[in-house]
């Protein structure tokens, strides 16, 4: 959407973009939606009985009064927990990466690991399992890419790039991909190591994602320009830029299901939808069957759009800055995390928050959720993974 559109997906003008996700809860076509768019109490006795005192030490206090709602607590990790997923074929692993250099791949239901990803040599900011889940990949801050076997628990692949700003698995097959603050994008088949890079403007690639399709992938970049690349031919058939594109670095990508459009987030406090057939910046009007979008922002504001209006239904407030959100696949319920170690479930229709989940000391840094949707892994800056149960009236 066109930045100068006053009725354009955008809020707080100088607040940055950290999450932008679109619900498609309807099968309407790509064409028809890129036309449309204590005080403490001193209980003292009286008549000169025995003072009392009722009040506990501030450090007794503080312990107390941590509400802790997770079922597991995962505390291997020595310093930040930064990343997390969950095996796609299961839902029954997770790995962990941190600011301690290390990864761990460990079960949900007891926090047993499996096994440890060593020998990175900085703090591990990507972690992801393959679609199959039979292999599990590890980057760390200064590049160092490892794969390994699930099965047998061994190293199988890796593989050293420019600084690493993202990294994720094909949706079909065994291909990795990294994007790098020198703008390339490596491709790699595991565990052959066969490789194609995707040159880059040269600047980051700060964002990316394959489409659905498996045949394309979208890149945004810290110039604000966004490029869809055909990654069997190894060109991008569209670039956004200008005018069409962004004025500050891209923070984040999103897609629908057949991935005909994409969503784009990024520092300069707006959104665009692009179609990915065309590479055209979509504006949207009228219809009778809306699907949603939701925009997170670092002052707290989770904001909840009517695609085809490009009217705001809801700005939902949370206490600290939002650092991820995801929705649900078959519900209009967004889960939140924030600075404020809390996370949250949100009604999209009413805007209502329908839960929150306590229990991390520091900021969830990232979370994932499970194919139901009735369970959440959470990462935080106090060093800790937790795993809640979900509970929903509805459920």
């Amino acid at each position: 959407m066109d930045n100068s559109d006053e009725n354009s997906v955008q809020l707080h003008g100088d607040e940055e973009i950290i999450e932008v996700i679109d619900l498609n809860e309807t099968e309407q076509s790509a064409d028809d939606l890129a036309d449309e768019f204590e005080d403490v109490d001193f209980g003292e006795t009286r008549d000169g009985d025995d003072e009392q005192e009722d009040w506990d030490t501030e450090d007794e206090m503080e312990q107390e009064s941590v509400q802790d709602d997770s079922d597991l607590t995962f505390t291997k990790h020595t310093g930040s927990v930064f990343c997390v997923s969950l095996d796609p074929a299961t839902n029954s692993l997770a790995v962990t990466g941190g600011e301690d250099d290390k990864a761990f791949v460990w079960r949900v239901s007891d926090g047993e690991v499996l096994f440890e990803c060593t020998g990175h040599k900085d703090s591990v900011t990507s972690a992801q399992f393959s679609h199959d889940s039979s292999l599990v990949a590890t980057g760390d801050m200064s590049g160092l890419i490892k794969v390994w076997k699930v099965e047998t628990k061994q190293e199988v692949w890796s593989f050293e790039v420019g600084d690493l700003e993202w990294l994720e698995w094909h949706p079909c097959a065994l291909v990795l991909l990294a994007g790098t603050a020198d703008g390339n994008v490596w491709m790699w088949k595991i565990p052959a190591g066969d490789c194609k890079t995707l040159q880059g403007p040269g600047c980051q690639a700060t964002s990316g994602k394959v489409l659905p399709d498996g045949k394309r992938a979208v890149v945004g970049y810290e110039d604000g320009m966004v490029r869809l690349w055909d990654l069997k031919l190894g060109n991008a058939s569209h670039v956004i830029k200008g005018h069409d594109g962004h004025q500050g670095a891209l923070t984040c990508l999103a897609c629908n299901k057949d991935g005909s459009l994409v969503l784009t987030g990024s520092v300069d406090g707006c959104s665009k939808l692009i179609h990915t057939a065309t590479g055209k910046v979509e504006l949207c009007s009228l219809s009778s069957r809306l699907p949603l979008i939701a925009v997170a922002y670092l002052d707290g504001t989770l904001a909840i759009y009517d695609l085809s209006s490009q009217v705001l239904r809801h700005k939902c407030q949370h206490e600290a800055g939002i650092v991820r959100l995801q929705w649900e696949e078959s519900s209009s319920v967004v889960s939140t995390c924030s600075l404020d170690g809390v996370f949250r479930l949100w009604d999209a229709r009413s805007g209502t928050m329908v839960s929150e989940y306590r229990g991390h000391r520091a900021e969830i840094l990232d979370f994932t959720l499970n194919r139901e949707a009735s369970m959440v892994v959470t990462s935080s800056g106090d060093h800790q993974a937790k795993v809640f149960c979900l509970q929903r009236p509805d459920r």
